[in-house]
């Protein structure tokens, strides 16, 4: 394993414990995460909620055990995703690209229940890269809205016929996020802070990390 998959594999070493008492009113959001996750997309978007205060959980589709992404980086969750949906429900719920960890995400049926059950509730549902493409088409979210993904898989965005294609960084309407990719995860990840906590977040979050 390379130096830098060592140091993620430890940040993400860390024991969940929960939402305590004392937390009830920050925001909360959960990283669903998949074998082939795009690694950058993934950890940016939980370093940057976490820098803003919001507690992030990163669930395991396939337990809590380590997950390889798509470029070998190994990042270990923070529970299995069927635990961290017995304490939800989260204010956002965040998909990371990646073509594998995104078509595993589609084939879900427990992904599939929550962002169903997300969407009705009109909590926050972010997704980038490959993710809007495969996984949010497979479980018929966000349907009627515009939305933008992975340049190379708009066709497959657009085949059914049930979304508005827009070439931007980051769309938001109403309370779903969407990105394009690697490069655009920042602006993807402060989106989701604008949405849940307002632009004056977003403004102190993004300045001391150059961004902003």
């Amino acid at each position: 394993m390379c130096r830098a998959s060592r140091f993620l594999f430890r940040l993400f070493l860390r024991p969940f414990s929960g939402i305590s008492s004392s937390d009830m009113s920050k925001k909360t959001a959960v990283v669903l995460l998949a074998e082939g996750a795009e690694e950058m997309e993934a950890v940016i978007t939980i370093d940057t909620l976490r820098r803003a205060g919001i507690t992030v959980t990163v669930a395991g589709l396939a337990g809590a055990t380590a997950v390889h992404c798509s470029r070998d980086v190994v990042i270990v969750p923070d529970v299995a995703l069927d635990d961290a949906v017995s304490k939800g429900p989260y204010d956002a719920i965040v998909l990371p690209g990646g073509l594998k960890g995104a078509e595993s995400l589609g084939k879900s049926s427990t992904v599939k229940s929550i962002l169903t059950e997300q969407e009705k509730a009109g909590r926050v549902i972010g997704a980038i890269c490959a993710a809007p493409a495969i996984s949010l088409t497979a479980h018929g979210i966000g349907e009627g809205k515009r939305v933008t993904c992975y340049p190379s898989l708009k066709d497959k965005l657009l085949e059914s016929g049930k979304y508005t294609y827009q070439e931007e960084r980051v769309i938001v309407d109403g309370n779903l996020v969407t990105s394009q990719g690697p490069g655009t995860a920042f602006d993807f990840a402060l989106a989701l802070v604008e949405k849940l906590m307002g632009a004056e977040k977003r403004a102190a979050t993004g300045k001391p990390m150059l961004i902003e």
